[in-house]
């Protein structure tokens, strides 16, 4: 592993990790809705924008664009163990196949049937796709940089958030009283992440019902604000707003009598 290289990945890893910690601080000495919504908002955004930075740092490495997994495995193994959310690190070929570090070297799957498979072999970054992971089988949030050389895409770097590990990361910083209550959706109103693990990947339809669904699309059309609904007779007081990176709304929710 190059020295520089090493030097960006291990300062792009610890300001990620001060800032979570940082944030997560503010937002446990009390519940301020707006406070615990931007601390929220921000230790997510910054563990998966800090993910992508370092991909792309990885990406134009020497390592990665000799296209040999030999020399990019240290990279790639050394960045799956910084993260707090011990991610698996992969290593995709145009042609869809890859290698994990979770696998040790390469899998028998193949990534040519996944959305964002066109934007990566196109050139472009993949930042909060939502998949069930074909090396774990986890929900995961994909974050994925291409390898290019000579004006090619001749690789990706990914990772594969599990989301039950960040979501763990995020309860355990926060500290919330057991009435209040974190989550993120995507644009359909699928559950991104949650205080309770059982309901991501879910949509609040599933969660609910389907006018719940229905009202929550509705605020949705806003970059924040207020709502107040009911869930399985429990009345919740909410205030939310929109991910300019990610494009997901993140809600700090109380119930209330």
């Amino acid at each position: 592993m190059s020295k520089f290289i090493s030097i960006l990945m291990s300062a792009a890893l610890v300001l990620c990790l001060l800032t979570v910690r940082a944030e997560a601080k503010t937002a446990s000495v009390r519940l301020e809705p707006e406070v615990t919504l931007g601390a929220f908002t921000g230790m997510v955004e910054d563990h998966l924008t800090g993910i992508l930075r370092t991909e792309k740092t990885i990406a134009a490495s020497a390592e990665a664009r000799s296209v040999k997994w030999d020399e990019v495995k240290p990279l790639l193994d050394r960045f799956s163990q910084d993260l707090p959310t011990d991610a698996t690190v992969w290593f995709m070929m145009p042609d869809g196949s890859y290698y994990s570090t979770a696998k040790g070297g390469l899998t028998d799957q193949n990534l040519r049937d996944r959305a964002y498979f066109p934007k990566l072999v196109a050139g472009q970054e993949v930042l909060g796709e939502l998949v069930i992971s074909k090396s774990t089988g986890q929900r995961s949030i994909i974050v994925a940089a291409p390898v290019i050389a000579d004006g090619k895409v001749v690789a990706a770097v990914g990772v594969s958030v599990d989301v039950v590990k960040l979501a763990g990361v995020v309860d355990s910083s926060m500290t919330l009283p057991e009435n209040a209550y974190f989550y993120a959706l995507d644009a359909n109103t699928k559950i991104v992440l949650h205080r309770y693990q059982a309901r991501m990947f879910k949509t609040v339809a599933e969660v609910g019902d389907e006018s719940l669904g229905d009202a929550f699309k509705a605020v949705m059309g806003k970059e924040h604000g207020v709502f107040n609904y009911s869930l399985n007779g429990k009345k919740m007081a909410s205030i939310f707003k929109k991910s300019a990176s990610l494009g997901w709304y993140f809600f700090i929710a109380q119930q209330y009598k």
